[in-house]
């Protein structure tokens, strides 16, 4: 019996799969980030404060925050039948950095989350990701509490380059944060680009 092509099975298609971190300071909202947008229950490593940790966790800016990350947040997302991005989201504090190299391996880029209300948080994040080469970008959590700025004041006060994509954002939005991880995607893809054209010069 003879079968026409309507009737072939479509083979699935095999996903693409890419690391992207979720990076910034502590209590800026990453967890938050990597909960809204996650198809997966989110895998949290997060540990109550407790008063022992005061004199090294800065909670000014955040003093309603009860918990942090020790080791890192995980989710996944899909945001094409073929392509699936695997979200790791990276301890906040200065303490927990050893663990920073070993989820940056095999990362596609990043986003560095903002709060306006710390803005120096970020520094070390932005200073990390410039240092190893790795494509990010800066999403601006616009906190109900926080003060708005124009883009254009937080990049100079970030003293971003001005190929950095920088956005504001909800991280408590599925679709807020799913536009920033497209452009984290889309800004590594150019760069990657680039230097390859560079190479083959």
């Amino acid at each position: 019996m003879a079968f026409g092509r309507s009737s072939r099975r479509k083979r699935p298609v095999e996903p693409v799969t890419l690391k992207i971190l979720v990076a910034g300071g502590f209590g800026v909202g990453k967890t938050t980030l990597v909960g809204a947008v996650s198809e997966i229950r989110p895998l949290r490593t997060e540990e109550r404060l407790s008063e022992a940790g005061r004199p090294v966790d800065d909670v000014a800016g955040v003093e309603t925050k009860s918990t942090t990350t020790v080791a890192m947040d995980f989710g996944r997302i899909t945001l094409r039948e073929d392509l699936v991005l695997y979200l790791f989201g990276t301890p906040g504090q200065d303490r927990f950095w050893f663990l920073w190299d070993e989820l940056a391996q095999g990362a596609l880029g990043a986003v560095v989350l903002a709060d306006t209300r710390r803005l120096e948080d970020s520094f070390a994040a932005i200073d990390y990701f410039e240092r190893r080469g790795l494509p990010f970008t800066v999403a601006v959590n616009c906190f109900d509490e926080a003060a708005r700025y124009p883009a254009d004041a937080v990049r100079s006060a970030l003293d971003l380059d001005p190929e950095v994509p920088l956005m504001m954002t909800d991280a408590r939005d599925r679709e807020a944060v799913k536009d920033v991880l497209v452009a984290v995607v889309e800004h590594a893809m150019v760069l990657s680009e680039r230097r390859r054209r560079t190479v083959s010069v």
